[in-house]
């Protein structure tokens, strides 16, 4: 009796605790990000100027979207290094294309299509053939890269025609078109996981890809569907880049696939599958955008950027596992 009342007071402070923990793991992330901004500000008085804010968001609106697929990608315990390739290709076609002569809609839907051909190769060779993640799509990275090279000549298609350039640079109610473009791809990404079966199965077949089987799931197909989902991504990504530059090449986004999957790490998806969210990657997404804003401001020489990006890429993966360990 007495034993088990001396327990309770302990018991009381190891569920406050684990409570405190629960919670500084699930929304560290803001806070990290707002004392980030804070120290911004602080070191860059123009930094909350809502110009800037706009550029922020607009530079990395590409990173963001290519991200918003990469999640699904990751949720499943997969990975996609081919986002880099399918990026560039989508904006040498999508530039190639206009300056064919095509109507700007149906060279963006042409593009779109190349990233789903691109994501439907990688999840067929993936689930169907039984590669390995990271070996499938390194080395689609290669053939994607050669392809448009090929296609291209190794050559950039320039692009005069104004209204090209309306995606890239144009703006919609005073904000900038690419960032009406990411808000919607992130609030139907995490509709699309947190309200359907679609994006319940994900989460599903990421924690036990064997029970998710088991259970009736198509597996396979699903996770295909992700790879599909990320290259449309990445050709998306790919158009806006394009249209900014009103130049389309295929040795652009060479660190893409890197960057991609650095924000959804840092976002707190898990490398092991099974748990993560399209609105922590849309936080991890402007950690790393404030930061290189931040460092840029500062004139911070970029190999050092490098290292400070990396350190956090790790210190996010540490603390996963950290996580991962606790629970």
């Amino acid at each position: 009796m007495t034993d088990s009342i001396a327990e309770q007071p302990f018991s009381a402070a190891t569920m406050r605790r684990t409570s405190i923990t629960d919670i500084a793991f699930r929304y560290g992330l803001l806070i990290v990000l707002l004392v980030l901004i804070a120290v911004s500000q602080a070191l860059y008085p123009r930094f909350l100027d809502p110009q800037n804010i706009k550029n922020i968001l607009s530079q990395n609106a590409p990173l963001g979207i290519v991200a918003v697929g990469m999640t699904l990608v990751m949720i499943t315990r997969g990975f996609d290094l081919s986002v880099g390739a399918t990026y560039a290709a989508g904006a040498t076609v999508f530039a190639s294309l206009a300056v064919a002569g095509w109507p700007l809609w149906a060279a963006g839907a042409a593009t779109l299509v190349v990233g789903l051909l691109a994501g439907l190769i990688n999840g067929t060779i993936i689930t169907r053939v039984n590669v390995n993640p990271f070996v499938a799509t390194l080395g689609t990275t290669s053939a994607f890269s050669g392809l448009a090279l090929l296609y291209s000549n190794s050559s950039p298609f320039v692009v005069s025609d104004k209204a090209f350039s309306f995606i890239g640079r144009g703006s919609v109610l005073g904000l900038p078109v690419s960032i009406w473009i990411l808000g919607a791809v992130l609030v139907v990404g995490e509709f699309v996981l947190r309200k359907t079966v679609y994006g319940r199965s994900l989460y599903a077949i990421g924690g036990n890809d064997e029970a998710a089987r088991l259970a009736g799931l198509p597996t396979a197909l699903l996770r295909t569907s992700t790879y599909v989902i990320c290259g449309v991504c990445a050709s998306l990504g790919g158009m806006i880049i394009a249209s900014r530059l009103s130049i389309g090449q295929a040795d652009i986004g060479s660190s893409m696939a890197l960057d991609s999957i650095a924000v959804v790490v840092i976002g707190g998806t898990s490398l092991m599958g099974g748990e993560g969210s399209v609105w922590r990657s849309a936080i991890g997404l402007l950690i790393v955008a404030v930061l290189t804003n931040l460092l840029d401001s500062l004139a911070v020489d970029s190999n050092y950027q490098l290292v400070i990006k990396g350190t956090i890429v790790v210190a996010a993966v540490a603390l996963d596992a950290f996580a991962r360990s606790r629970r």
